[in-house]
Parts: structure tokens; sequence; C-alpha cells
């Protein structure tokens, strides 16, 4: 087995495009859970990541890579890899979760400030379950619930910030309470700035209804990441008329490797290049589960080669 340890994270021959940084997580390998039978053997999914070309990680789920931050750095080092950003979900809106929410936040905190990592994405619940699609929360939140939201997105953002130096940003979602335009906007006038980033994530603002480019001209200051990835416009028109569970609409095909679909990479990456900022910008393609598991590395090659023809990294 062997890696190509020229960093291509990087635009170097273009200073337009050299503050923002390719990167991958497992949700390009078609992973959404810590442990599922049906996804790839973490082991190999980072090592075909490495050797797909890239070298900037999101560890994505908690518990899909090594939870010990001396195994993981073993594992990123190895590979000549490094650890940029974790993930985790944690409910904001019920008073009696905010103690898992913290012990789940403060244990991935530990891990990822011991390697380095500067962001920590804040994935919501969803109000369908990702397996079985059914309801289990409200569709809408109550006023009472929502101040809750933000009042801990506040909390909890700052608890990132100051017991470990990271960035918290809040994810948009398909099936969450942030998911429209209107509720992204809601969230930006709600929360403090100094707590709480965005990540960008090019694919459910989509799903959502919004416009990725018209979000970084509209709120430049609130965008501290980015998830990049493209949904077919058809399947997501057919998705909301038919009220499907995010789920389904990834099952039937919904989340697509650029250039197809939504939005058009060009003009997005140019926004990116106008924002003229440092950002991670990391590739996702929602594809759970995957029955093949050679899919995902050629997919990514491509999906990389692709980016990197129009600015972002290098081929």
């Amino acid at each position: 087995m062997s890696f190509d340890n020229k960093d291509k994270s990087v635009n170097t021959k273009n200073p337009r495009y050299s503050k923002l940084t390719i990167g991958v997580c497992p949700d390009q390998w078609g992973v959404w859970f810590p442990d599922d039978p049906k996804q790839i053997d973490p082991d190999v999914a980072m090592s075909e990541m490495a050797e797909a070309g890239f070298e900037v990680l999101e560890t994505g789920p908690y518990g899909y890579f090594p939870k010990d931050p001396k195994e993981l750095q073993r594992w990123v080092d190895e590979r000549g890899m490094r650890v940029v950003a974790g993930t985790g979900w944690g409910i904001l809106h019920k008073e009696e979760a905010w103690a898992d929410t913290e012990k789940t936040f403060r244990a991935i905190g530990e891990t990822h400030a011991a390697l380095g990592a500067e962001y920590i994405v804040h994935l919501p619940p969803l109000y369908r379950d990702d397996k079985t699609w059914e309801f289990t929360d409200d569709r809408v939140l109550s006023p009472d619930a929502w101040n809750l939201y933000v009042n801990n997105a506040n909390r909890l953002g700052k608890m990132m910030k100051e017991d470990y130096g990271l960035t918290m940003v809040l994810h948009p979602h398909g099936d969450s309470h942030i998911e429209t335009p209107d509720e992204i906007a809601r969230i930006f006038d709600a929360t403090d700035p100094e707590y709480v980033s965005f990540c960008l994530d090019t694919g459910h603002i989509v799903y959502g209804g919004g416009d990725p480019v018209e979000l970084c001209r509209k709120y430049p200051e609130r965008i501290g990441y980015v998830h990049i990835k493209a949904f077919d416009e058809s399947l997501v028109e057919e998705a909301h008329e038919k009220d499907w569970p995010f789920g389904e609409a990834v099952a039937k095909g919904a989340s697509v490797r650029p250039p197809a679909g939504l939005p058009p990479m060009d003009t997005f990456i140019e926004a990116l290049a106008d924002l003229d900022k440092p950002l991670y910008v990391i590739c996702e393609q929602d594809m759970y589960p995957v029955e093949d598991h050679s899919f995902p590395k050629q997919n990514a090659i491509k999906m990389r080669e692709y980016l990197a023809s129009l600015g972002l990294g290098q081929a």
C-alpha cells in the first residue's frame, strides 16, 4: 500500500484560491454512523482517502475512527494526513438532553484538541430517524424549544472555544430544524457570532431550497467552514413534493458527484474565493449504504480532480 505524500490540498499556483484547503470526511465513503455493518471498514476507508490524494481529514461520526487521540494520531501519521475537525450530534432544544450533549462534545473536544484540530461540526438531530425514517420529534419547534436551541448553541460554542480551543460550526441538514433559508437566517440573527460559526454544506442548502452562492454573498462573516457536495435538482423537488424522508431521497440517488447537480461548482468556488479568507472545504457525497465498497475511492478521485480543475486544490 502506498500513499502519495505530495500535498494536493491547496492550490499553490493561483493566489486567488490559495486560502481554500480541500479535505475529505467519511461521508464521502458512505459513512453515517460510528458503527454499522453496511459501512466500509474504517482502516480501509482512511487508507483509501490517502490513496485518493487527500491529506486533510474531518473525522466524521465520533467512534468510527479511534477515539483515543494517540491511536488516531498514529492512524493519520501513517497515512500522511492531518485532522482539522471532528463532528458530533447533540440535542440542543430539550433541557433534559443537555447533559448527554455536553458529555458527547467534551469527549470529542478532548480527542480533537489533542490532535491540533481547529473545528467541531455540530450536526443537528433529525426529526425523522436515519434508518427507519419514522418521525422522532416535532417538525417545527415551539417558541420555547427554539429559544433553548439558540441558548444552548451559544453555550456549546463557548464551551468548545474556551475549554478546547475549537470553533463550533452549526451544520444545516435535511429533515432538521436548520434546513431552509429562513431557518438559517433565523439562526444567524439569534446566535452569538463569537461562539457560533456556520458550516456551509452546499448539498443540504440545495436540499432545503437555498442557494449556497447567495449565502456566501449575504453572510460572508458567518461562514467558517464548508462541506462541498451536490444534489440532483429534480430528485430534490420530487422529495419535497412527496415528503420523502431525507434518507429515502439519498437512497434514490439525490446526492450526486459534481459536475452533476447543484450548485454549479465553478460559480460556488468563485464565491468562496471572493470571501478571501482561510476555509477548509471538505468533500462529501451522501450515499449510505454503499453496496459496492470499491466505488467510493474512484468516485472521490474523480470529484477531487474535477474540483481541482476549478481551482480548489491540486489534481
